[in-house]
């Protein structure tokens, strides 16, 4: 529940104000009232003039609720009434209601002025002073009536003079067969009952004119005796001006209250019958609550402000002249609400305010009382403080509950108001019922309810999920009274929310859920049909929707529901088929499709032909339209009818409007609107001083027509600009100057003669007048002699010979800017790094930036390394900059050289440029790790030795320390052998490896090194030479017979096998050794070489410590060793025996020496096995 804040009563009170506690509204939820403890409230009393019927019971009714419920006693005349004494009156049981029985009794006795009190252990509340009254219906004096007789022509006033009843009774006239009297303008009943001739004419003549009075209470009519009235005919009655029988005299006064009617009379007389008509002097007559009846004598005015005072003024008017009165009404008020005193829950040490604000004429006078007792009278508490209309509560206490009564009155009458004060501690409660689904469409609203009460108020907070807090940021809002808004729902919103209710006795929160749904659209429209009699139409609707969500589909034929029992009408979930159709089904069709969040629509046109096969229909562009008109003519309109051309077998989709402005425009047509294919009329909206023409474009779905033939020139009045120029702008150009734009206005926009621009400026704050400047064909304008960059206020307003446009918007710019004249001190540096350090400054002043700051610029430079010297530091490098945008104090500077010397300044950016640079500040990197080697190359290869030679990294970024050598021996499979290391000094430039296996690969990896570590690797590979002995005796025993035969039978056994395996293939499971190769093919891994059947260069990814590892793929039993797979059938039966490695992704390496035997589009087939002369090869 909200809180709300009341308004002070006087100086000490706006003090007061500062400290205090709002109240909390009284929750309306009868749940929670429930189980508050309440004050009595008054909920139901009979009205402050009660007029009741002799013949029933009297029944007073006081109703009230509280906790506990209350009880109940009456005042009669400001004293006690013991209801109990007599037995003629009864209290209903619960209630406070008073039935008294009067049959028998004289009910006189019981009038008097009745009081209810309702009380409960926690105050007293009272109703209105209930008058009681009984209603009267007294006879007519007795009275003797003479017959009237006058001469034709004249006035004449036939009085009733009803009895005064209780209430007033309601009067008519009527003839002795209970008939009413026709009235006119002529024959006229007043208010008061009389009735007016204006003039007697001898059909008047009868006698039996009597007046009735009914009264309504008692349901009883009395009448006055008939009255006579002979009228005598002259041969011509004589002809005169108008004057009056009522009001008399010129002028009159009359009183009203406000909120009541105001009813004003004038009566004529005069011959012809005159006609009357009202004004107000000075004023308008209140069109929305004014009428005239009664033949224009009573002018009517129903729910009377202080406006409506004044004077008004009737007019009597004939041929033969005319006459006024004056009726000068004064406007009174009995006292009436501004603010009434609303009950208030404090918790105890809160402070809170009841206001009683009400307004009357005479002023009303305040005064309070507190549980039925006037203040004044009541035991002092010096926590409370009654200033007119205001009672302020400071630090209530426990206990202090009260009914507070306010008593407005004036002359006129009175409001009596009661108002609570229930002081409470109470934790909190969430009113919304728990587990709530909200359920809102993509891009609309969603509110989620956090209903909530306890004392003090509850603070409310908002989760969304379980730990992640609501702020009242875009796109939520938090309401007042724990709503959460978001005000675009998306389905990213959706989710479970928590609100949680928290105050100093306690927590208590609820769950809700938002589900945010995608909107429903029909993606395939129903399209416009022209179909033959007796044929089938089918309208398609094809709809798409949230899935969660059910459409229903309604189809509509002009606007109005299919025809019942029709199966020719077949309504499917996308479509509606319209079967063997006749004349009768021509008309459009709606298709709507509804869910419970959202609907579409959309419509299209059936068109019957007949069947008989006409000849082929030509659609063409239809013809222009004709005859147009203007009528209607005013300042800003005209009513603009045309009649259409022929359509051409195709409807009229449009008709677009164009004019001509020939005075500002010449033969230039625009659009100006568009108009349905169905109308014939539209009414233009035009600007003032323009010089009109129109024409019109007729479309249908093969294009547009020509255009009409153009309507006459209409000329629209010129009169003061409707809006100002746009985009009104205000910046400088120079340090002294404010260059003031703008968009011109249009010759249309200009609605006059004579358009010129008044340009208004000042410097804001500065306590200046506006500098005023016309001008006129310009869109700039410029003042010179301004400060630096200051802001000015500026309105540029348009203005012609026909006056001034709106009040123009207020644009805040600023005067031109000037280079910084300072730069930022106390630059310091902080090295993070070798490649990265941190620079701080101090930003500047605001009035040395004369202008608008943009940022700052840091310009470094590389000097030197720092083994370098001066003389030996490289010439010409251009400095780097960065620049930091906004009132930053800091930044960061990457990508640096280790061991360098940097030279650094700052300068500040402003919009016109760059200010001086601040003292140059030097810093220097610590070493980092050097650049590769500058190059690596392989010499002198021997059979067991080679030499490298190299030259030193290009930067060294540090003190080098030496170099470090890793090398490793490359078998025929690719495979890395175990590698050394060698640290090698850093003035050496080669060194000489012995001790090398003869015709091998070997890869070597070159690193330099400072005290930060290695940089990054340069590598090459060379082989050593092979030793000739033992080539030849390689030879020699490759031409022994006793080899040829071993390897023929190695051959043969290896054919062998490879047939077994391959028929074991076929039979059992594949080995996807290609597919497993090629699906974790190694980028490190370099093709097969097809000229001599060898792997080429083999690098393994994994780091130099892993090297000797065992491979991925293989088991590695308790002994260190590497174990076969279980499998009886590996191919590793098949390859170099029970040496076969494996890769890292668990094929063979080195099973295979020859050229693959497939495509790698082959991949997913099984590899094929080895051929014998691969298997040869792998033996050599």
């Amino acid at each position: 529940m909200g809180r709300k804040w009341a308004s002070g009563v006087g100086p000490w009170l706006t003090m007061l104000l500062v400290h205090l506690t709002s109240a909390l509204e009284v929750p309306l939820d009868p749940k929670v009232l429930e189980g508050l403890p309440q004050p009595p409230t008054i909920t139901l009393q009979s009205p402050k003039d009660y007029i009741f019927d002799p013949r029933e019971n009297i029944v007073i009714i006081c109703e009230a609720k509280g906790k506990p419920h209350p009880s109940f006693s009456w005042t009669r005349n400001g004293s006690h009434f013991d209801v109990d004494v007599d037995s003629k009156v009864l209290m209903k049981p619960g209630s406070g209601t008073l039935v008294i029985d009067i049959s028998g009794e004289k009910a006189e006795a019981y009038e008097a002025t009745y009081q209810c009190l309702a009380h409960n252990e926690h105050g007293t509340a009272l109703s209105n002073d209930i008058v009681v009254r009984q209603s009267r219906s007294p006879l007519w004096s007795k009275e003797r009536t003479e017959a009237i007789t006058v001469q034709a022509g004249v006035s004449l006033v036939l009085h009733c003079r009803p009895p005064a009843g209780l209430p007033p009774p309601l009067i008519f006239w009527m003839d002795n067969i209970l008939q009413k009297l026709p009235l006119s303008d002529r024959v006229f009943q007043a208010l008061n009952g009389d009735l007016y001739f204006s003039n007697v004419v001898p059909s008047d003549t009868r006698n039996d004119y009597i007046c009735f009075a009914r009264f309504p209470h008692t349901q009883t009519i009395q009448q006055k005796q008939p009255i006579s009235i002979t009228v005598l005919e002259n041969s011509q009655s004589a002809e005169r001006a108008p004057g009056f029988m009522a009001p008399v005299g010129a002028s009159s006064t009359q009183m009203v209250l406000r909120g009541q009617e105001l009813e004003l009379e004038c009566i004529p007389e005069g011959l012809p019958t005159p006609e009357i008509s009202w004004r107000k002097e000075g004023g308008e007559l209140p069109s929305n609550r004014m009428s005239i009846v009664g033949y224009q004598r009573t002018l009517r005015i129903s729910s009377v402000v202080e406006s409506d005072a004044g004077d008004y003024r009737c007019t009597a008017k004939n041929k033969l002249g005319s006459a006024e009165h004056s009726i000068k009404v004064t406007v009174q008020a009995s006292p009436f609400w501004i603010s009434a005193p609303r009950n208030l829950i404090l918790a105890p040490n809160e402070t809170g305010i009841l206001n009683c604000r009400v307004s009357g004429d005479p002023k009303p006078k305040i005064t309070w009382s507190i549980n039925g007792m006037p203040v004044d009278n009541a035991p002092l508490d010096p926590s409370r403080k009654v200033e007119e209309d205001t009672v302020i509560l400071n630090h209530v206490q426990s206990g202090s509950s009260a009914v507070y009564q306010c008593n407005a009155s004036n002359e006129f009458g009175y409001l009596l108001a009661n108002a609570f004060v229930s002081v409470l501690a109470e934790p909190p409660r969430v009113l919304t019922p728990p587990n709530n689904v909200y359920q809102v469409i993509t891009n609309n609203m969603a509110l989620l309810d956090c209903a909530s009460f306890g004392s003090p108020m509850p603070t409310i907070t908002w989760f969304k999920g379980s730990t992640t807090a609501i702020q009242n940021v875009d796109p939520y809002v938090i309401h007042e009274n724990g709503t959460l808004e978001i005000h675009t729902a998306q389905p990213v919103n959706s989710g479970r929310y928590t609100c949680i209710a928290t105050n100093a006795l306690g927590i208590k929160e609820n769950h809700v859920k938002l589900e945010v749904k995608e909107p429903t659209r029909i993606l395939r429209l129903p399209e416009y049909k022209v179909v033959e009699r007796n044929m089938d139409a089918v309208f398609e609707c094809r709809v798409k929707h949230d899935p969660s969500l059910v459409p229903t589909v309604t189809w509509l034929k002009d606007n109005k529901a299919l025809p019942l029992g029709d199966n020719r009408f077949v309504v499917e979930k996308d479509s509606l088929t319209i079967r063997d159709v006749s004349e009768e089904d021509k008309g459009t069709y709606t298709c709507i499709m509804n869910t419970s969040l959202d609907q579409d629509s959309a419509s299209a046109m059936l068109t019957v032909v007949e069947a008989t096969p006409p000849p082929p229909i030509v659609y063409e562009q239809p013809d222009p339209p004709s005859d147009l008109e203007l009528t209607d003519q005013m300042d800003r309109s005209v009513q603009l009818t045309w009649i259409p051309g022929d359509e051409h077998n195709s409807p009229t989709q449009k008709f677009v409007i164009q004019y001509e402005d020939l005075l500002h425009q010449p033969d230039v047509w625009v659009n100006l609107t568009e108009v349905a294919g169905s109308g014939t009329t539209a009414r233009l909206q035009l600007s003032p001083y323009v010089y009109y023409s129109f024409r019109i474009l007729a479309q249908n779905h093969v294009g547009f027509s020509q255009p009409s033939h153009p309507s006459r020139q209409y000329r629209t009045n010129p009169a003061a600009p409707d809006v100002n120029p746009s985009d009104v702008q205000a910046s400088g150009t120079d340090h002294n100057n404010l260059v003031i734009s703008w968009k011109p206005l249009t010759g249309l926009q200009a609605n006059g003669p004579a358009l010129r621009y008044k340009i208004l400026w000042r410097q804001k704050d500065a306590d200046q007048e506006w500098v005023e400047e016309t001008v006129a064909n310009a869109s700039r304008h410029v003042v010179t002699d301004t400060p630096t960059y200051a802001p000015y206020e500026v309105k540029v307003q348009a203005v012609n010979d026909y006056g001034s446009g709106p009040e123009p918007q207020l644009v805040l710019g600023y005067s031109g800017e000037d280079l910084p004249s300072s730069a930022p001190e106390g630059v310091q540096v902080m090295v993070h790094n070798s490649t990265l350090a941190e620079v701080h400054w101090e930003p500047i002043s605001s009035s040395t930036v004369r202008g608008k700051l943009q940022g700052y610029k840091v310009y470094y430079k590389r000097e030197r390394g720092v083994h370098e010297t001066e003389a030996e530091a490289p010439e010409g490098a251009a400095p780097q900059t960065v620049t930091f945008g906004g009132d930053l104090s800091e930044g960061r500077l990457p990508g640096l050289r280790p061991y360098s010397v940097y030279d650094l300044h700052v300068s500040v950016l402003n919009g016109k440029g760059e200010g001086p640079p601040s003292p140059s500040r030097s810093f220097s990197t610590p070493e980092g790790v050097p650049e590769q080697p500058g190059f690596l190359e392989i010499s002198n290869p021997n059979v067991d030795s080679l030499t490298l030679e190299w030259g030193p990294p290009l930067n060294h970024n540090g003190r080098l320390t030496g170099y470090t050598l890793k090398y490793q021996p490359v078998n025929s499979t690719s495979e890395l052998g175990p590698a050394k290391l060698m640290t090698i000094a850093a003035n050496q430039t080669s060194v000489t490896l012995v001790n090398l296996k003869s015709s091998t690969l070997y890869k070597f990896y070159f690193y330099a090194t400072t005290i930060k570590g290695s940089g990054p690797s340069i590598t090459k590979e060379a082989f050593t030479v092979m030793d000739t002995a033992v080539a030849n005796r390689q030879v020699d025993i490759a031409t022994q017979g006793w080899f040829i035969g071993l390897m023929c039978a190695i051959a043969l056994l290896i054919l062998v096998l490879l047939i077994v395996c391959f028929i074991k293939r076929n039979k059992g499971g594949k080995y996807p050794v290609k597919e497993k190769e090629e699906a974790h093919q190694d980028p490190e891994i370099q093709p097969m070489k097809e000229d001599d059947g060898t792997f080429g260069e083999y690098r393994s990814i994994e780091s130099d410590t892993e090297d000797n590892k065992p491979l991925k793929g293989s088991r590695t039993a308790s002994n260190g060793t590497v174990r076969r797979d279980e499998s009886d059938d590996s191919l590793v039966d098949y390859g170099e025996g029970g040496d076969g490695q494996f890769n890292e992704d668990g094929s063979f390496i080195g099973q295979y020496s020859g050229k693959k035997e497939k495509d790698t589009h082959e991949g997913n087939e099984s590899s094929e096995a080895p051929s014998p002369v691969n298997a040869m090869n792998s033996f050599i």
